[in-house]
Order: structure tokens, then sequence, then C-alpha cells
């Protein structure tokens, strides 16, 4: 009775006042209506009814379905001083093209012994990231939004945030008091995430009030996850078979690095139709190199280079099609493979890193 008795006064909070219609977003009990984008399975958990991030590898945690116009309340603290995580609003459903994060506006996290400088505050700063805009409110560097008053708390103490989204309008308020946001974003319909990055966060009290909305466009609004999974989890090699000796290639957060010794990562599992996803670079911004992943031990056609590009697999009965994001399906180079089952895996004869690596299974 005493720890119940204990445990019912640390989860209240005076911030959270008895107003209509919200509903939780969060049950306390497990990850029903979450979807874990890039993380291993290790790093979002739930303990003591509040949901627990570790914060490795660097991704993402996001609801099942998008949001447009709403109020978002939640709390969180970092554990752990000097501490970085975040919220996304109005995200897509997978990790930014060279990107362990989500497109999306994101709401900050950040600990105050993590530092301060003039580009960023431990107190909510409000920015766009990866390809998402805003206009931001009072004091700001660039689209980044700086808080009008300093109210959050160090570790290890709770801080509350009411995050209120309207028609492309986004204002936080930190522990009580509106102090940053912005307008005109894009998007401004998508999903809501949480962020790890290092930091070791717990969050709880997530609830959420959803307001008259539809007026978002097409070119407004994240697209919706498209069924494919991530085959990486950022903190092992865990569904490939890695060869071995100098060669073997190496998880490093959220990338797959090789050391460019002819070493081969293989997938355990042989999918039939399918669309892959994967995003890769060489270490050397002067250097290019063969693309890395390979189908029945055949490289695909495609040259690595100094930046992250994206490039998006199709194959479909023995026709494979490989193409960087954003081209033309026919500037896309052919390849031919046997009907079935087929194996995918990874193979470089110089330094490179992998990312982003997504599977969608085709009918």
């Amino acid at each position: 009775m005493i720890r119940r008795l204990f445990l019912l006064l640390a989860f209240a909070s005076p911030l959270l006042a008895q107003e209509e219609g919200f509903t939780p977003l969060f049950n306390g009990k497990d990850l029903t209506g979450w979807v874990n984008v890039n993380c291993a399975p290790e790093t979002w958990t739930v303990q003591e009814g509040m949901l627990h991030c570790d914060g490795v590898p660097t991704g993402a945690l996001r609801t099942e379905r998008h949001y447009e116009n709403f109020i978002l309340e939640l709390e969180w603290r970092h554990l752990k001083p000097g501490g970085n995580a975040g919220v996304f609003i109005w995200a897509g459903p997978l990790s930014a093209p060279g990107q362990p994060f989500l497109r999306a506006i994101e709401v900050q996290v950040l600990d105050h012994a993590y530092g301060k400088s003039d580009w960023f505050t431990t107190h909510g700063d409000v920015f766009p990231i990866h390809g998402s805009t805003m206009q931001p409110f009072g004091r700001h560097a660039g689209q980044r939004s700086f808080p009008s008053e300093e109210r959050s708390m160090a570790s290890p103490q709770w801080n509350h945030y009411r995050i209120t989204c309207q028609d492309g309008t986004l204002r936080l308020a930190v522990n009580g008091k509106e102090v940053s946001g912005g307008e005109n974003c894009t998007w401004r319909k998508g999903y809501i995430a949480l962020e790890s990055e290092g930091g070791v966060v717990d969050w709880r009290n997530l609830r959420i009030k959803e307001l008259p909305g539809g007026k978002a466009t097409p070119e407004q609004t994240a697209p919706l996850w498209d069924g494919s999974l991530s085959l990486y989890d950022g903190r092992s090699l865990k569904g490939w078979t890695a060869g071995t000796g100098a060669g073997t290639w190496r998880a490093e957060d959220w990338e797959l690095v090789s050391p460019g010794k002819d070493g081969v990562l293989t997938l355990n599992r042989k999918p039939g139709d399918f669309r892959l996803q994967f995003d890769v670079r060489t270490e050397s911004k002067d250097a290019t190199a063969p693309l890395p992943v390979c189908l029945n031990g055949q490289a695909l056609p495609g040259q690595a280079t100094g930046k992250w590009t994206r490039y998006l697999v199709t194959r479909t009965g023995n026709q494979v099609e490989c193409r960087p994001e954003g081209a033309t399906p026919e500037t896309g180079q052919p390849l031919t493979v046997p009907a079935g089952p087929v194996e995918i895996s990874l193979k470089s004869d110089q330094p490179l890193r992998v990312a982003s690596v997504y599977l969608k299974a085709l009918p």
C-alpha cells in the first residue's frame, strides 16, 4: 500500500489540469499505439508505468497514425546530466536521407549539463529538421525559435511540455508558460515521435486532445508508412551473419561501417519480391565506390560517393531496378536475378557507411 501511494504521488502533476477531451497516448503497460522506427527493442521499454529510453541508438519511436491539429501534453526527465532527446511533431514515417532522425518539427528535450551556445538552449527550442520548414516566433537563429524564458528543470527533475499545434502553427509551453514556437510549418500533418539521442530519459503522462482539422494539403502532409521495416537495430548485427577476419562489418550507432577489406555481411532471411531502401556514403569525401549491396552475390549497379545518397531497389520476379531516390524509374539500371528467394548481403573493398536499411515485402 505504501509503495502504491508513493507511485500515485510521484505521478501526480499540478500542471496536468482536468481538461476535457484528452486521451492517453501511452497506456503505461506496453508500446501499443507506437512504432519503433529504427532502434533496437531494448531502446524503448516500459518501466514502472513510464516509457523509458536508454538513448542507444540514435533513432525514433513514433505513433501509429497521423495527427494534424492537437494539444499534446507530456512529462520528461533526463536520468543522467547532459542528456539529449526531443519530440518530433508532424514527422515522416522513416528516417530522413543520411540521418537517423525523422523529418519533422523538433521540440528540443535537452538537459542543462549539455551546455549552451549562441545557437541552442536547454529550455525548449523549436526548429524544423531535415526538410521541414517553419517561421520562428520571437528570438531566433535561422528557423530555430529560442525560448523567451528559461523554465526547464535539470536532471533528474521532471518537466512538463504542452505543445499546441493548429493549422501549421506550433506553440510550446514549458512548465506552465508558453515560451517558443513558429508558424507556417511544413509539414503540418504527420506522426508524433520521441527521439533517442544518447540521453537516458523517462516519459510519462503522455496525452493528446485532437482539434478540428482537415486543412492540410497533400504537399503539407507527411507520407504514410508504406510497410517498410528496418533491417538494422543500431546496436548489434542481429539478423545478419558477419564474415570473420579484418574485413568484418561493425555496428556503429545508426550506421553499419565497412573497413573496406572485402568483409561480407549477409541478411539471415531471403525475401521474395521486395522494395529495399538504403543510404550510403564513402568515408572520404573525394572517394567513389561501387554500391555495397549485393543480391545473390551480384553488386547492385550504382555508385557511392562522399555524400549520403539514398537508393531504392525494387525486385519483382527476376527483374531488379536500382536508382537513387528522386531519379525517374527510367534512370534506374536493370539487373537480372533468378526467380525465388534472394540473398541480400553487404560487401565493399573500400571504407564506407550504410544506414537506413529498410525492406518492404511486395505481394
